[in-house]
């Protein structure tokens, strides 16, 4: 009997319930683990992309006959260069928006209310107000409010990371240097874990996933900086208070797909209006021009085919990425399922696709 499909597959699953359930109940076993885990995912999550980054760059230089330690080298010390320019210049005129948008909050919301007010006298919204709900203002300067306090406590609390997690953030340094000074090591490594008849298969799921990762991260870098640079432009011609920090941000949020130009725009249109609805106007219309420069020119020619996933699919998995693992979570949950599935495609064409097929239709 056990010989059926049916009771094999049944019996498996039995099985590997029966290990959560038994591993559920140890789970103090683990926690030192998941706690090195909390302490290395951003380093390592920060390495990974610079590596990606930088990984073409150690190539050029190794093809003009440069040792890979001394590409490397002159890789950091161009780093450094970059870094002392962006401290230079960027820095300090970001650190004082960021400071002034922080205790310019009171102001902020006392402008929010008062452009709130204007709009509540007009005539044309008092018609449409006493025909429809008369709470409507009162709510929306509700929210306002609160995406404003929420926005200043995220602000906040970019400021306590970075000086609470300085050690970690050095160890990116090093990191980085081992994972492109041992680059053509971690392949070979990788495919002698797997048995001798399936390392072919494996060398070859190892370069789809690096292709994918290298495609996904260069992508998502190169066109985040070009839509900062766009949205600073623009925000900076119009006149909008605080333009390189909301330009920042706007491109941090863009690392999230499809939500990410929503949540980026929400902090600009909430400053521009403090300012003026027409300000309103104008932010709305460069954003949007900028993502559909972003989305429909940029995008497209850095990612090629390389990122082939579902809008709905991106959808579910960024709602369950952001519920455990909040925003470094919606960042790391498209590249961590599109290797998981090229990782399954390979298992399933392996070890069932034959199988399936031999089933009588």
């Amino acid at each position: 009997m056990l010989r059926h499909p049916f009771y094999r597959t049944s019996l498996g699953i039995i099985m590997l319930l029966t290990i959560i359930y038994l591993l559920n109940k140890v789970h103090f076993i683990f926690n030192p683990l998941v706690t090195l885990v909390q302490i290395l995912i951003v380093p390592l999550t920060i390495s990974g992309f610079l590596y990606y980054l930088l990984r073409p760059i150690v190539h050029f230089l190794e093809e003009k006959r440069l040792n890979r330690m001394l590409s490397i080298l002159l890789i950091y010390l161009l780093f450094a260069g970059v870094i002392a320019v962006f401290l230079i210049i960027v820095w300090p005129p970001l650190q004082k928006q960021i400071f002034e948008f922080i205790n310019n909050v009171p102001k902020l919301v006392n402008s929010l209310q008062a452009q709130m007010n204007d709009i509540r006298s007009n005539r044309y919204f008092s018609m449409i107000s006493s025909k429809g709900s008369p709470e409507l203002m009162d709510k929306l300067t509700q929210y306002m409010n609160s995406a404003i306090e929420t926005f200043t406590g995220y602000l906040s609390h970019v400021f306590t990371f970075i000086n609470g997690f300085v050690i970690v953030v050095g160890t990116v340094p090093i990191l980085l240097y081992y994972m492109l000074k041992e680059d053509d090591r971690v392949t070979p490594s990788l495919v002698r874990m797997v048995p001798a008849r399936y390392r072919h298969d494996g060398e070859q799921v190892i370069h789809d996933i690096d292709s994918m990762l290298k495609g996904f991260i260069a992508g998502r870098m190169i066109s985040a900086m070009m839509l900062a640079v766009m949205c600073f432009i623009g925000f900076w011609l119009i006149g909008l208070p605080y333009p390189l920090m909301l330009a920042i941000v706007g491109a941090l949020f863009n690392f999230i797909p499809y939500f990410g130009s929503f949540l980026g725009a929400i902090p600009c249109v909430i400053v521009a209006f403090t300012v003026s609805p027409s300000m309103v106007f104008w932010v709305i219309v460069i954003v949007v021009i900028a993502q559909q420069i972003e989305g429909n020119l940029i995008s497209p020619y850095i990612y090629g085919k390389t990122i082939s996933i579902h809008p709905l699919t991106t959808i579910i998995l960024l709602l369950i990425a952001g519920d455990f693992g909040g925003i470094l979570g919606m960042i790391l949950a498209i590249p961590v399922y599109m290797s998981l599935k090229i990782i399954v495609i390979k298992l399933y064409k392996l070890f069932f696709a034959d199988k399936v097929e031999e089933l009588p239709q």
